[in-house]
């Protein structure tokens, strides 16, 4: 029965110094040989490693590449709006500017377009002045009725030149100013300042504050012997 186990170990075992030899042989040489199978798949899991690497970067590079158009797009984008928003505020300047002149001129017209109508009608309410003056320096008693119709003539004329906003410089009396009389001729004067109107000859007009005509005046002066002593004092 023994002998049975023995040989049943046996077959089972095998050969202990056959299995010995093998290994023994396989560990003298140090390595195993690369079988061409193994070589052939370490190949191609590195060149499937390559292209990822490849791919990847490739993808980078594109996406940089799509960025930086993007950008570039919104710039120009951005330049483009800002020089719409410029030349919007441009041209609502511009209209508001001519909306402005239009009101002014608008205004200006409803106040002085009569303007050159009035100044045509000066010249006659001169000649109403002079024809009054000489009457009075006549003193014809034949020439009263006269008188009083071309007195009346010409307080119409004031009347109406007055309800379109036409009004006499007061010139008389006043400090001689350049903006509003024109000096004809200058006396001497002490009872008076100098430069001041003695003497109107031709009354100047203004139309709502816009001169039409200047006052033609005579403007005093110190008298000769008064600018000596005047010339000391000083």
């Amino acid at each position: 029965m023994s002998r049975d186990r023995d040989q049943r170990d046996g077959k089972k075992g095998g050969d202990p110094g056959e299995g010995w030899e093998g290994f023994a042989e396989e560990t003298s040489e140090g390595t195993l040989a690369p079988s061409p199978e193994l070589e052939a798949a370490l190949r191609e899991a590195e060149a499937s490693h390559d292209a990822r690497v490849a791919s990847r970067q490739g993808r980078d590079v594109a996406g940089d590449s799509a960025r930086q158009e993007l950008e570039a797009k919104l710039a120009e984008a951005e330049r483009e709006l800002a020089e719409a928003k410029d030349r919007h505020l441009r041209l609502a300047a511009d209209f508001e500017n001519a909306r402005r002149r239009s009101i002014r001129d608008r205004e200006e017209a409803a106040l002085f377009g009569h303007q050159n109508v009035v100044k045509d009608l000066l010249p006659s309410v001169d000649n109403l002045e002079r024809a009054i003056d000489h009457a009075r320096q006549s003193g014809e008693g034949s020439q009263g009725g006269l008188l009083e119709g071309v007195e009346l003539v010409l307080r119409e004329m004031v009347s109406v030149l007055s309800r379109h906003g036409v009004e006499p410089i007061e010139a008389q009396g006043q400090p001689f100013d350049p903006a509003l009389h024109e000096a004809m001729a200058q006396i001497e004067d002490g009872s008076v300042p100098a430069n001041t109107v003695v003497q109107v000859f031709q009354r100047g007009y203004q139309l709502r504050g816009r001169l039409l005509r200047p006052a033609r005046v005579v403007v005093s002066k110190p008298p000769a012997e008064a600018e000596p002593a005047a010339n000391a004092s000083s």
